[in-house]
């Protein structure tokens, strides 16, 4: 499972706001303790310190992708689970769901990812394919798809090459990997880019929703 750090006693926003949803996390000032294995939605706290998480500020701006909805999505090849190498025009014909995720085994991206589980028959109903994608080495990937008996494929960006070419925005001042859900046509074109941390589940519900409306 990849693992990020944070500097001591760095104020880490609530929310980073971007596409669709707009709710205010953390209404009331909270201390957030680290231990020395501590995690957050997919970011690894490693020292003994406090972060301060403020209730009345979070970063609010636009963060502008290098895709944007309507322009054709990035070719990518990595290797899954197994060690195997996937190309994304192995999909091409039709709609497949692409979401990016901090790391396995975490807390936000484990209910991200057994929510995406729960409803993949809803997926595979409106035609599409689903595909996670993380920092994470193929073992890691395998381990965790076994665990929680996760029916869609994972696939390794170990040098965040793919994800640096999509344009995913990091959160938390760049400490933590974006999670962002990318949902594309039969012919490759992206027609949803949904960005939300710290609301894992919604994702699914959104691509759901968009899927089942065209």
């Amino acid at each position: 499972m990849a693992s990020f750090s944070l500097p001591t006693n760095h104020a880490l926003p609530s929310l980073l706001h971007s596409h669709t949803p707009k709710a205010t996390f953390f209404q009331n000032p909270s201390l957030l303790p680290k231990s020395s294995q501590s995690q957050f939605h997919g970011l690894k706290l490693s020292n003994s310190s406090l972060v301060s998480i403020p209730s009345t500020s979070y970063v609010k701006g636009s963060i502008v992708a290098k895709i944007t909805e309507g322009s054709l999505a990035p070719a990518f090849t990595l290797k899954d689970q197994d060690g195997k190498t996937v190309s994304l025009s192995k999909f091409k014909g039709k709609p497949v769901v692409v979401y990016f995720y901090p790391a396995d085994e975490t807390p936000g991206c484990t209910k991200q990812a057994c929510a995406f589980r729960d409803s993949y028959e809803k997926f595979k109903k409106a035609g599409a394919e689903v595909i996670g994608i993380s920092g994470d080495d193929p073992a890691s990937h395998k381990a965790f798809k076994q665990k929680y008996k996760l029916p869609f494929t994972l696939l390794s960006d170990d040098s965040n090459k793919v994800r640096k070419e999509w344009g995913v925005p990091s959160d938390l001042f760049g400490a933590l990997p974006g999670r962002q859900t990318y949902v594309l046509d039969k012919n490759g074109v992206v027609r949803l880019i949904y960005n939300n941390q710290f609301q894992p589940e919604k994702h699914i519900d959104e691509t759901l929703k968009f899927l089942q409306s065209a």
